[in-house]
């Protein structure tokens, strides 16, 4: 049986749901009638229904048939007459999300590691995890062993114990891209720290070297692949000279690969792959690819570092839950994992396509964007003298809804003219309508302030 016929299935009834085609208490499609409209086995559609019913959405009623319990988790956006364009949620699309596969996991898991939640779990993850995790990485162009791979309860905790450790080279500044993700801003703000923009085409090299041979820097903070906000990939000739200026000033490097997995383009390396030995340390998450409440990153830690790093985690949570490390592993193991990301690679890259679209067709005059190969985060630049905070506000008359980039900078390099939009939980065919939209604002905008209407 093809998992997605199976998934088409629920998905299939809780869009009837959604609509209102379905109520509570309505009797769903005969399992007949739906196995002859997907072409499925009569099975197929039991096994759907019972999940459905094992999830408390639908219940059987003996030799009657299936019925909708109650309909309250659709009812926000059936109740809502006009779409709403959401470029503000940043998580994985929830249609594509493994769901129903990662639960036979976690039920999975329960069983063979019940013993284990009742003691305290090796620091620094499930050794049997940890050796899955390092054949993983192989696909990566990441050759590591397990011995140097850290499990963590999602990657901001490795690099929030990273900013803190001493490192070997004795240096204090943390030097960060510009923008960053606000939650590594928020772990840099008591801490030394630089800044370095990046723009649209990566940052500026000579600038970076001057960096890295006068300020200190005890690491360069980096997102090596779909930055997070501006979407930007290094090359592989740009990864290489980083890591080469990183060796000649004795700095390390710690590349955040978030989303690695999504790179459509195999030839393209982690910047792991061009110092293996411990000048870059390399983390990765499955939340963005696979689940973000299961809360699960790793790091591949130099030897020099994994005492103190040990230590911190300890200091920090002891251990990551055992369950979730247990159900990932055989999620990973089976080659669901495999599938899975085949499926999202293409998904994202064709809501990158769209999206790209759209904008060279709406976007005015004025208005600087990137472009990323992955649709999942791109930034916008108004035209002067627009600013985020009113632009957002008029957004969200019109159902669009978007975030500023403010809480991404440091002080020294705040923007208050910048969107960063994600296409992650916005239809395809909504994409250009709500590009469109925030294209008209920005005219509509830009015309007040020439009649003296705008004045912020």
């Amino acid at each position: 049986m093809p998992p997605a016929k199976f998934e088409e299935i629920i998905h299939y009834i809780e869009k009837l749901a959604e609509t209102g085609h379905l109520k509570p208490g309505s009797r769903l499609p005969s399992i007949r009638s739906l196995a002859n409209e997907f072409s499925c086995s009569l099975n197929t559609v039991i096994k759907a229904y019972k999940e459905l019913e094992f999830s408390h959405k639908i219940y059987a009623v003996s030799k009657s048939g299936y019925y909708l319990v109650e309909d309250f988790p659709y009812k926000k956006q059936r109740d809502s007459e006009a779409p709403v364009y959401d470029f503000l949620s940043a998580g994985p699309d929830k249609h594509a999300m493994p769901y129903l596969d990662y639960k036979h996991c976690m039920n999975q898991a329960i069983d063979r590691y019940k013993e284990d939640m009742f003691t305290y779990s090796e620091l620094l993850g499930l050794c049997s995890l940890r050796a899955e995790l390092a054949r993983h990485l192989r696909d990566l162009q990441v050759f590591t062993t397990p011995e140097r791979i850290a499990v963590t309860t999602g990657s901001q905790q490795a690099l929030h114990l990273l900013i803190r450790l001493p490192f070997p080279n004795g240096k204090q500044v943390i030097l960060t891209e510009q923008p960053a993700h606000p939650s590594f801003i928020e772990s840099v703000k008591d801490q030394p720290s630089l800044g370095i923009e990046i723009g649209r085409d990566g940052p500026d090299f000579q600038r970076l070297e001057t960096l890295f041979k006068y300020e200190n820097i005890k690491f360069f903070y980096m997102v090596s692949r779909f930055h997070n906000p501006t979407g930007h990939s290094y090359t592989n000739e740009e990864r290489r000279k980083i890591v080469e200026l990183a060796e000649r000033y004795d700095v390390y490097i710690v590349e955040d690969d978030y989303m690695g997995d999504l790179d459509p383009d195999l030839k393209q390396d982690p910047m792991f792959a061009y110092q293996p030995n411990g000048r870059v340390i390399y983390t990765k998450s499955f939340s963005k690819t696979l689940l973000p409440g299961l809360r699960l990153g790793l790091a591949v830690l130099p030897p020099e570092l994994i005492e103190g790093f040990t230590r911190a985690k300890f200091a920090a949570d002891v251990h990551t839950p055992v369950i979730t490390q247990g159900a990932l592993e055989i999620y990973l193991k089976n080659g669901m994992f495999a599938s899975h990301i085949e499926k999202i690679r293409k998904l994202y890259r064709q809501k990158g396509e769209v999206l790209h679209e759209a904008y060279r067709t709406f976007m005015p005059e004025g208005t600087v964007y990137t472009c990323p190969a992955s649709g999942f985060y791109s930034t916008v630049r108004l035209p002067s003298p627009l600013k985020a905070g009113e632009f957002i506000h008029r957004l969200k008359e019109k159902n669009v809804l978007a975030q500023s980039t403010e809480s991404m900078y440091l002080d020294d390099f705040m923007r208050h003219d910048e969107l960063r939009l994600s296409v992650s939980h916005v239809e395809d065919y909504m994409i250009g309508e709500g590009i469109e939209r925030i294209a008209e604002t920005i005219q509509e905008m830009m015309n007040e302030r020439k009649k003296g209407l705008y004045w912020r």
